[in-house]
């Protein structure tokens, strides 16, 4: 393919809430985007203003499912048999928190056939492909290390209600690894941190929409845990361009922990969010869900060596967040 040409990229997990993000950084980047998801954990408001590009393209697929590339007929504008594929973010896996154990067996086929569909396609276009890892490949957070660097190995116990996931994400990095040693791809692991902004789902478990709503019905604002919960928070439209930063990295490299390194009370949050909205709310505690968990920060020398820094503060990111639920509420609390 000439340099002239535009890239024809794939990205799993398309209308997700990261996944639709990306899809329009790189339709704005000049890209083809094929779109693939199944909406298990997403949904289709997410891509409705893409359907209208030329450059994109949506396909309902089942990547646990057979399928050939070449045989769908709205591609062939691509011309995928000559120009090929460049480039694949896979990033398909059901991250939902409160259907988590609803998905526990599309979550295993997901880190597994599902990585096996994707990097088989790879294989055959000799694309570059990256993995939307997560952080808890590392296991429970660690008094003793504050910060995870990308070196660290991990303690995660498999047989866990959790397990399929934090297993399944290890083990997908093993199939990833694994496929550039026999097959020599180029990829990129990327191990994300919590990540929040608009197009989040509501009512899922999810604290800052859950939490923005909330306030803006003057209801309480429900933390899962207690007042010493904390986690890391980094703004989605930073985290699209750190994964932009990493398929584009040198061959061979990686892989990076992608989020903040800035820990955070959710109570100080919630807080904050019911003082910008200006709301009667208040915070309440109840139990944490299986598949909320405080986890470690990331340690992100590496990213910055890639020229990369959460550049949004929290208070703006909020700010956007709220504006964009507050725009859609009365369609997104009828859609859910």
């Amino acid at each position: 393919m000439s340099e002239s040409k535009p890239k024809n990229i794939i990205v799993t997990g398309g209308a997700g809430f990261i996944g639709s993000h990306l899809c329009e950084r790189l339709l704005n980047e000049g890209a083809h985007v094929i779109c693939i998801d199944n909406f298990l954990t997403s949904h289709p408001r997410n891509i409705q203003p893409l359907l209208s590009n030329p450059y994109f393209e949506f396909l309902r697929l089942d990547l646990n499912q057979p399928f050939d590339l070449e045989s769908f007929k709205e591609l062939e504008r691509f011309r995928i048999p000559f120009h090929g594929i460049q480039e694949i973010y896979h990033l398909a896996c059901p991250t939902s928190i409160r259907k988590f154990d609803q998905f526990k067996i599309q979550t295993l086929l997901s880190n597994s056939i599902a990585n096996h569909s994707i990097l088989e396609l790879a294989t055959k276009y000799r694309s570059k492909i990256l993995l939307s890892s997560s952080s808890v490949v590392y296991g429970p957070r660690q008094e003793q290390t504050r910060l995870f660097k990308e070196d660290y190995l991990g303690a995660v116990n498999h047989l866990t209600p959790r397990g399929c996931y934090d297993e399944g994400r290890r083990f997908s990095e093993t199939m990833f690894e694994t496929y550039r040693q026999v097959h020599d791809l180029d990829i990129k692991i990327v191990r994300l941190f919590r990540t929040y902004g608009p197009r989040m789902p509501l009512f899922d478990g999810h604290l800052i929409p859950d939490f923005i709503l909330a306030a803006l019905e003057g209801k309480n604002l429900v933390v899962y845990g207690d007042e010493t919960f904390t986690t890391s928070l980094c703004y989605i439209e930073d985290v699209i361009d750190g994964l932009y930063r990493c398929m584009a990295a040198t061959p061979g490299s990686g892989p990076w922990n992608l989020g903040s390194d800035e820990d955070l009370r959710m109570v100080d949050v919630a807080n904050l969010i019911i003082k910008m909205i200006g709301s009667s709310s208040q915070v309440i505690f109840k139990p944490s869900f299986a598949f909320l968990t405080s986890l470690g920060l990331p340690d992100i020398f590496q990213m910055k060596e890639l020229g990369w820094l959460p550049l949004t503060r929290l208070s703006d990111g909020l700010q956007k967040t709220i504006e964009d639920i507050r725009a859609n509420k009365l369609i997104l609390t009828t859609l859910e």
